[in-house]
Protein backbone atom coordinates (compact mmCIF):
# COMPACT_ATOMS: atom_id res chain seq x y z
CA UNK A 1 0.00 0.00 0.00
CA UNK A 2 1.46 3.56 -0.84
CA UNK A 3 1.78 6.43 1.27
CA UNK A 4 -0.94 8.42 -0.55
CA UNK A 5 -3.69 5.77 0.47
CA UNK A 6 -2.61 6.30 4.06
CA UNK A 7 -3.19 9.98 3.95
CA UNK A 8 -6.56 9.81 2.16
CA UNK A 9 -7.45 7.68 5.54
CA UNK A 10 -5.91 10.55 7.74
CA UNK A 11 -8.61 12.47 5.57
CA UNK A 12 -11.21 10.14 6.46
CA UNK A 13 -10.13 9.96 10.05
CA UNK A 14 -10.07 13.87 10.52
CA UNK A 15 -13.83 13.90 9.27
CA UNK A 16 -14.56 11.32 11.68
CA UNK A 17 -13.67 13.51 14.12
CA UNK A 18 -15.35 16.80 12.69
CA UNK A 19 -18.65 14.67 12.50
CA UNK A 20 -18.18 12.87 16.15
CA UNK A 21 -20.45 16.08 17.42
CA UNK A 22 -23.06 15.80 14.19
CA UNK A 23 -21.77 18.55 12.43
CA UNK A 24 -18.50 20.17 10.95
CA UNK A 25 -17.96 23.86 12.54
CA UNK A 26 -16.11 26.53 10.78
CA UNK A 27 -13.29 26.50 13.39
CA UNK A 28 -12.46 23.21 12.74
CA UNK A 29 -12.19 23.57 9.57
CA UNK A 30 -9.83 26.75 9.56
CA UNK A 31 -7.94 24.39 11.85
CA UNK A 32 -7.70 22.11 9.40
CA UNK A 33 -6.31 24.10 6.92
CA UNK A 34 -3.78 25.69 9.40
CA UNK A 35 -2.84 22.47 10.50
CA UNK A 36 -1.85 21.45 6.54
CA UNK A 37 -0.97 24.66 5.15
CA UNK A 38 2.92 23.13 4.49
CA UNK A 39 2.39 19.83 5.04
CA UNK A 40 3.82 17.69 1.83
CA UNK A 41 0.92 15.58 1.72
CA UNK A 42 -1.97 17.87 2.66
CA UNK A 43 -3.53 17.82 -0.92
CA UNK A 44 -4.32 14.56 -0.25
CA UNK A 45 -5.75 14.34 3.16
CA UNK A 46 -8.01 17.53 2.25
CA UNK A 47 -9.10 15.84 -0.68
CA UNK A 48 -10.34 12.87 1.18
CA UNK A 49 -11.77 14.77 4.17
CA UNK A 50 -13.57 17.29 1.41
CA UNK A 51 -14.54 13.99 -0.64
CA UNK A 52 -16.22 12.98 2.92
CA UNK A 53 -18.14 16.21 3.66
CA UNK A 54 -19.36 16.72 -0.26
CA UNK A 55 -21.02 12.73 0.06
CA UNK A 56 -22.06 12.76 4.02
CA UNK A 57 -20.69 9.37 4.53
CA UNK A 58 -21.65 7.68 7.43
CA UNK A 59 -19.11 8.67 10.03
CA UNK A 60 -19.06 4.65 11.65
CA UNK A 61 -18.46 3.72 7.77
CA UNK A 62 -15.58 6.01 7.51
CA UNK A 63 -13.77 5.79 10.35
CA UNK A 64 -14.04 1.64 10.26
CA UNK A 65 -12.24 2.40 6.52
CA UNK A 66 -9.61 3.97 7.51
CA UNK A 67 -8.84 1.70 10.45
CA UNK A 68 -8.45 -0.69 7.86
CA UNK A 69 -6.20 1.29 5.80
CA UNK A 70 -4.35 2.22 8.93
CA UNK A 71 -4.06 -1.58 9.76
CA UNK A 72 -3.14 -2.44 6.31
CA UNK A 73 -0.45 0.00 5.93
CA UNK A 74 1.52 -0.97 9.37
CA UNK A 75 3.41 1.15 11.66
CA UNK A 76 4.58 4.24 10.50
CA UNK A 77 5.88 7.36 12.16
CA UNK A 78 3.01 9.31 10.29
CA UNK A 79 0.73 8.44 13.14
CA UNK A 80 2.26 10.93 15.82
CA UNK A 81 1.30 14.04 12.77
CA UNK A 82 -1.97 12.21 12.50
CA UNK A 83 -3.01 12.18 16.40
CA UNK A 84 -1.48 16.04 16.59
CA UNK A 85 -4.04 16.72 13.92
CA UNK A 86 -7.13 14.98 15.56
CA UNK A 87 -5.85 16.36 18.88
CA UNK A 88 -6.26 20.29 17.20
CA UNK A 89 -9.49 19.28 15.09
CA UNK A 90 -11.05 17.83 18.51
CA UNK A 91 -10.27 21.10 20.17
CA UNK A 92 -10.88 23.30 17.71
CA UNK A 93 -14.47 24.33 18.59
CA UNK A 94 -15.21 25.08 22.61
CA UNK A 95 -12.83 22.33 23.31
CA UNK A 96 -13.18 18.73 23.16
CA UNK A 97 -16.35 16.58 22.53
CA UNK A 98 -16.76 13.53 24.58
CA UNK A 99 -17.51 12.00 21.51
CA UNK A 100 -14.47 13.29 19.88
CA UNK A 101 -11.78 12.44 22.56
CA UNK A 102 -13.93 8.83 22.06
CA UNK A 103 -12.98 8.85 18.77
CA UNK A 104 -9.73 9.67 19.37
CA UNK A 105 -9.08 7.02 21.81
CA UNK A 106 -10.83 4.64 19.74
CA UNK A 107 -8.64 4.68 16.81
CA UNK A 108 -5.57 4.38 19.22
CA UNK A 109 -6.38 1.65 20.99
CA UNK A 110 -7.91 -0.10 17.76
CA UNK A 111 -5.27 0.29 16.01
CA UNK A 112 -2.43 -0.84 19.05
CA UNK A 113 -4.46 -3.64 19.00
CA UNK A 114 -4.71 -4.72 15.19
CA UNK A 115 -0.68 -4.04 15.32
CA UNK A 116 -0.49 -6.49 18.41
CA UNK A 117 -2.74 -9.14 16.96
CA UNK A 118 -0.75 -9.00 13.91
CA UNK A 119 2.36 -9.57 15.66
CA UNK A 120 1.11 -12.62 17.73
CA UNK A 121 -0.24 -13.85 14.28
CA UNK A 122 3.16 -13.85 13.23
CA UNK A 123 4.71 -15.45 16.32
CA UNK A 124 6.29 -12.06 16.59
CA UNK A 125 5.53 -11.64 20.52
CA UNK A 126 3.91 -13.98 22.92
CA UNK A 127 2.01 -12.03 25.26
CA UNK A 128 -1.98 -12.85 25.93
Amino acid sequence: MNKEKLYEAFGELIYAIAMADGVIQKEETEALEAILKDHPWSADIKWSFDYEVKNKKDVEDTYKKALYTCTEYGPAKEYDFLLEILEKIGAASDGFDSREADVIYDFQYDLKQRFVEELKENNLINRD
